[in-house]
């Protein structure tokens, strides 16, 4: 008997399984250094705008090409930090996340970024502006400047459209490959075609020319290192990535708008006059004057 009683008190008893509950969602949302970045890159933002729109007080409206399209990449960049910063602009992407247990099967929980949609009106609206003023100044033709700008558009809806897809999809892998399509694309009319044709321009336009240009692609590659990172791997905080962003932001758009109109006032073969409509509007002499006909 008490080696039976023995026995049977040294079982072991079956081992409870806890329930697979789901783990409540973690968000990745900006904080205060986040907002305070935003509000300071727009108040800069708007600054650089006024300044560039007073750079050509004095310019005729023949030769404010460079001026107009520099102050409008700046005004819309203010809007779109002004969106940002108000709260608006931005919403939740949210993936399955498994938790490991090492007595109990895995649960799954959601992880929930906070994505700024507003970025990619803002690079859409500015991005081909910056690629018209390389075109312009390197004196690529109408037809590789339309098609730069429409894969500029493509390179940035791609990566739009792969934030929002659906992880381990198609949805993010074959829009990253369109949007890379895409830049190589833009590198091509931009960086290869403008290479061959601002080489008439002189040794000047051509230095100037080959800054811009370097430096601009270089930043777009920036940006798609950065998205890469924080946007899909979500390896960064939400503060981290606007932090990075407001310098690519501001060296992207003011300080090359700076660095143009600056240099270009310096070498006159850079100038460009257009006539016609763009400074004087609808030409008086093909309009009907009823008095003449009397």
């Amino acid at each position: 008997m008490l080696y039976q009683a023995a026995t049977f008190t040294s079982k072991p008893g079956p081992i409870p399984t806890p329930p697979r509950l789901a783990t409540p969602p973690h968000y990745q949302l900006s904080h205060e250094t986040g907002e305070r970045t935003l509000w300071v890159v727009f108040s800069l933002m708007t600054l650089s705008a006024a300044v560039l729109a007073l750079m050509s007080w004095n310019v005729p409206t023949a030769k404010r090409i460079y001026h107009v399209t520099t102050t409008l990449f700046a005004i819309i960049s203010a809007l779109a930090y002004f969106a940002m910063a108000s709260g608006q602009a931005s919403s939740l992407v949210c993936h399955a996340a498994r938790d490991h247990h090492s007595h109990a099967p895995d649960t799954f929980h959601n992880e929930c970024r906070q994505v700024f949609w507003a970025r990619y009106v803002d690079w859409a609206l500015t991005s081909p502006l910056v690629l018209l003023n390389l075109c312009l100044l390197a004196g690529v033709d109408g037809a590789h400047t339309l098609m730069a700008v429409v894969a500029d558009l493509v390179m940035v809806l791609g990566g739009l459209f792969a934030a929002y897809g659906a992880e381990d999809t198609a949805q993010v892998s074959g829009w990253l490959a369109i949007s890379c399509m895409g830049y190589l694309v833009v590198v091509w009319h931009v960086g290869v075609h403008g290479a061959k044709m601002v080489q008439c321009k002189g040794v000047k336009v051509s230095k100037l020319w080959a800054s811009l240009a370097v430096c601009s692609l270089a930043l777009w590659v920036a940006y798609l290192i950065v998205w890469g990172i924080a946007t899909l791997a979500r390896r960064t905080s939400v503060d981290t990535e606007i932090l990075i962003y407001a310098v690519l932001d501001l060296l992207a758009k003011p300080v090359f708008g700076f660095w143009l109109l600056i240099s270009h006032r310096a070498i006159a073969e850079s100038s460009i006059d257009l006539g016609g409509y763009w400074s004087q509007g609808l030409s008086a002499e093909r309009r009907i004057r009823i008095s003449d006909e009397d």
